[in-house]
């Protein structure tokens, strides 16, 4: 049975290489992966979204409506936008930095009171700074490399280790020590 995992954030957040990241370790644990990004105006602030999905066969990286098992999401209101997703009984691991898209920059919209406490009486939530953390990492850019580390805490079957070298191999030679500086943080969180 396949798995899904899906991260959702803002442009310029790192989903990307999380996705990457995500789909090195369990393509390295043996499991057939699939892996798809949907942009939205990304280099504009704007939604992105990438799917990984894995198991023993995985044929489509698409994650249905109810599906995903896993929501890693770089700000609250993201993870709201696509709570639909996760099915029963799955997680909500969200940063609770906030975020103001345009139109609450530009007030026409307010941007919602308390959005990870109305998520937590809705699913199964883990709701943390990882602003703050990735700052004690040694950058604020380091907020992927957090909530991965969270998520690794969900999936107690890959070893430390493996995440550590997927850092090693995919990430910039002068930010990797940084970034598993970040991962720890957020493992250990």
């Amino acid at each position: 049975m396949a798995k899904s995992i899906m991260i959702v954030g803002v442009g310029g957040q790192g989903t990307l290489l999380a996705s990457r990241i995500i789909g090195y370790v369990l393509v390295n644990k043996g499991f057939d992966v699939k892996l798809s990004e949907v942009h939205g105006m990304s280099q504009r602030g704007g939604s992105v979204v990438t799917y990984v999905k894995y198991g023993d066969k995985v044929y489509s990286p698409i994650v249905d409506k109810g599906e995903a098992d896993f929501i890693l999401s770089f700000e609250a209101i993201e993870g709201a936008r696509y709570l639909e997703m996760l099915k029963k009984g799955g997680t909500l691991i969200t940063n609770t930095h906030e975020i103001y898209p345009i139109p609450v920059i530009t007030g026409a919209m307010s941007y919602p009171e308390n959005p990870t406490e109305k998520l937590s009486a809705l699913c199964d939530t883990k709701a943390l700074d990882a602003l703050a953390l990735a700052r004690e990492a040694g950058s604020e850019k380091a907020v992927n490399t957090v909530l991965m580390g969270v998520l690794s805490r969900y999936m107690p079957d890959i070893e430390e280790e493996l995440w550590l070298k997927a850092i090693e191999e995919l990430v910039k030679p002068k930010f990797v020590e940084l970034n598993k500086k970040a991962f720890m943080l957020g493992r250990n969180a």
